[in-house]
């Protein structure tokens, strides 16, 4: 193998010892990865793992010479060179004897823990995110995040040394939960250690540091956006400009979401004025507008990350628009003006344009076509005026009894798809 030639596997200048130095590991290599290379040669008795400025070095003891030897002399006369995770990892003899693990300062109790985010995507894991992940553990006095050359890492401060010991006895190593990242964000993990900090400074409130015990704590400038809104608040979570429109993008769609049922759901809030809805990056968006921006910020709080249909179909994510006024030319099944009182014949449908054309089980909300302009009867509301999101199984279940035949919407060859979600009352 070439690639493996072209860098000595070993070096014959140090006098055998059980301790073996590493080179080329992957990065963040973990002490059951070391083992495991050992493990055919003997006993792995202490490892020293993320050595180095690159964090690609480590050591490994085993517990006589004689299995360190037999390692090294494998290695060196084996067509296939020692691996981990596919990486071609040199070894050579350590200079030491045996591996002590000096304490350090990471190593001292402290209140304040240092972590480091792993993983390709851990510069997308925002502060809020950290935030709740440590919150689990007690109450998170201050975070503040930055760049090293280990990587991705922030200081979280605790009240006091056990409360910051549960949180890194629990996390450390562990990856953070899924559903706490968004979607384009991949896996990342903690690794934790101890801080020799006691309490961080903490001068202004930005997406960079959070000081969660003083709410009046100045805002940063780089937190405040080029129309002079505040993007971060007092209480540390960032803000968005408020608008009457919204936009909605629609993830998990094995049903369809026509306009008529985007009108349905967010009509339960107030009176939408206009909906216009197009294809980007893969996915359905549409722009929803309302009259004022009270009645947008409602539908907004009430219906983000929540699905449209039973079974976790077609979820909503949703935020606020730069636009104020939609400008709809032409009712279709794709925007929809519902101020016009005398609406523009639709455009004819060019082939291809829905990608439901010739099913014969259209998407029909209410029972109603695409042309249809009053609001679709029945909204969320079960026929028979039962309640709202949350309302069955005890309040534990915020899906609606399926509606009436007559306003079921058929998904994709006709088939049936769940019933929609409860209407517009408290959300869990």
């Amino acid at each position: 193998m070439s690639s493996v030639s072209s860098q000595p596997q070993f070096r014959y200048t140090q006098p055998p010892s059980k301790v073996l130095h590493l080179r080329n590991l992957p990065w963040e290599c973990t002490e059951e990865e070391l083992i495991e290379l050992g493990k055919p040669f003997g006993t792995v008795v202490n490892t020293k793992c993320n050595v180095g400025a690159n964090r690609n070095q480590a050591f490994i003891e085993f517990e006589d010479l004689n299995q360190a030897i037999q390692m090294i002399s494998y290695y060196a006369s084996s067509s296939e060179p020692a691996q981990v995770r596919g990486k071609t990892v040199y070894l050579q003899y350590s200079n030491r004897q045996e591996i002590v693990n000096n304490k350090t300062t990471a190593d001292v109790v402290g209140n304040v823990l240092l972590v480091t985010v792993e993983g390709e995507d851990a510069r997308m894991v925002s502060i809020d995110v950290l935030h709740l992940v440590f919150s689990a553990f007690g109450f998170v006095h201050k975070i503040t995040t930055f760049e090293k050359t280990a990587g991705y890492q922030a200081l979280v401060q605790f009240s006091d040394e056990e409360t910051a010991t549960s949180a890194k006895n629990a996390l450390d190593g562990r990856s953070i939960p899924r559903y706490l990242l968004a979607e384009q964000v991949g896996q990342c993990s903690l690794k934790i250690t101890y801080s020799a900090h006691t309490d961080l400074t903490v001068k202004f409130q930005s997406h960079r540091s959070r000081d969660y015990t003083n709410p009046y704590l100045p805002i940063a400038p780089s937190a405040i956006d080029s129309t002079g809104q505040v993007a971060v608040g007092v209480d540390g979570k960032k803000m968005e400009p408020e608008s009457n429109v919204l936009l909605a993008s629609i993830e998990n769609m094995q049903y369809a979401v026509t306009l008529d049922v985007l009108h349905m759901v967010f009509a339960a809030f107030g009176d939408v004025q206009k909906i216009a809805m197009f294809d980007k990056n893969g996915g359905l968006q549409a722009l929803i507008q309302y009259k004022d921006v009270q009645t947008a910020v409602v539908a907004k709080e009430a219906l983000e990350g929540h699905c449209i249909y039973d079974g976790g179909f077609c979820k909503l994510h949703i935020t606020y628009s730069r636009h104020t006024d939609l400008s709809i030319k032409v009712n279709n099944d794709r925007s929809r003006d519902y101020t016009m009182p005398n609406p523009p014949v639709p455009m004819p449908q060019q082939p291809g344009q829905n990608p439901y054309t010739g099913n014969p089980q259209q998407y029909h909300a209410a029972g109603g076509s695409h042309q249809q302009q009053q609001p679709p009867q029945g909204g969320w509301v079960q026929p028979g005026g039962q309640g709202s999101m949350g309302m069955g199984g005890g309040g534990h279940n915020p899906y609606m009894a399926p509606p009436s035949s007559s306003s079921m919407h058929y998904g994709p060859g006709g088939h049936m798809p769940p019933q929609h979600y409860g209407g517009p009352g408290p959300m869990h």
